[in-house]
């Protein structure tokens, strides 16, 4: 299951959790090496933008927390789609039509 996150910190000074932010780049290199993750992007400013591939929606709100631990944070969540499943689907559709 594909899952697009944008976070938003919470607003407290950067100093206040450079140390913090600091260890969210491991954390989250980890989940790149192990495929749980397939992209992360720094947000310009504060946050990261980050695309998910896990196997539930306990998976990634175990996730979710985790990065929330490390950096207090707002997620904007979005499902996606493989780009060869919503061509299946139209091609699907038009043939029952």
């Amino acid at each position: 299951m594909l899952f697009l996150v944008i976070s938003t910190p919470a607003p407290t000074r950067p100093s206040e959790v450079r140390e913090h932010r600091k260890n969210f780049w491991p954390w989250m290199q980890d989940k790149l090496d192990r495929g749980i993750a397939r992209s992360v992007y720094p947000r310009i400013g504060r946050g990261a933008v980050v695309t998910f591939d896990v196997d539930s929606h306990e998976t990634l709100h175990r996730l979710l927390n985790q990065w929330a631990d490390a950096v207090p944070a707002e997620f904007a969540i979005y499902p996606l789609m493989e780009p060869e499943s919503i061509i299946a689907f139209l091609n699907e559709d038009s043939a029952a039509a």
